[in-house]
């Protein structure tokens, strides 16, 4: 029993590993994302298997999804800081190539299985990964709006130059 006598968040309920078929309640997908097998089941049509370093089970123990695009086929993302990288080579280590680019990532310093975190230590960790979802979407926004602010300008000089 974890220290303090309080019971760690389970987070296998109500998936397959869990209380399947006892009426218990799902896992929110985002949470699901913290169980390693949640992450290795994205890894479909990964180039790297096995004699590779790269490999889906590695690629998940470092925090990775698999999210590819038509462009970018081996395009990973941290599910907690949700940084991404993509052109791996095949003897690449994932945690290193995690720490290299995104260094301050908490999930690099759980030293704990999930299942075996208190539920206020998966509470602090997920409100950091919350904060993380917000500040990309903010800079996606951002960016976003630059790109549009730039495109009205433009219309707007070339409606001055016409007159």
């Amino acid at each position: 029993m974890p220290r303090g006598g309080r019971q760690p968040p389970d987070l296998n309920r109500g998936t397959a590993r869990g209380a399947a078929g006892m009426g218990a309640p799902s896992l929110p997908a985002a949470w699901q994302l913290y169980l390693k097998d949640h992450r290795i089941s994205t890894f479909k049509n990964w180039p790297f298997l096995e004699g590779c370093a790269c490999t889906p089970e590695r690629m998940a123990a470092a925090g990775f999804i698999h999210c590819p695009t038509e462009n970018e086929p081996d395009l990973a993302q941290c599910f907690f800081c949700f940084k991404e990288l993509e052109g791996w080579e095949p003897d690449d280590d994932p945690i290193e190539e995690h720490k290299k680019h995104s260094s301050g990532c908490a999930f690099l310093s759980v030293k704990k299985e999930f299942e075996e975190l208190t539920l206020g230590e998966f509470l602090k960790l997920d409100k950091e990964r919350a904060k993380n979802k917000i500040a990309k979407e903010a800079s996606s926004k951002q960016k976003e709006f630059e790109e549009t602010a730039k495109k009205v300008r433009y219309a707007i000089e070339q409606l001055a130059a016409t007159e």
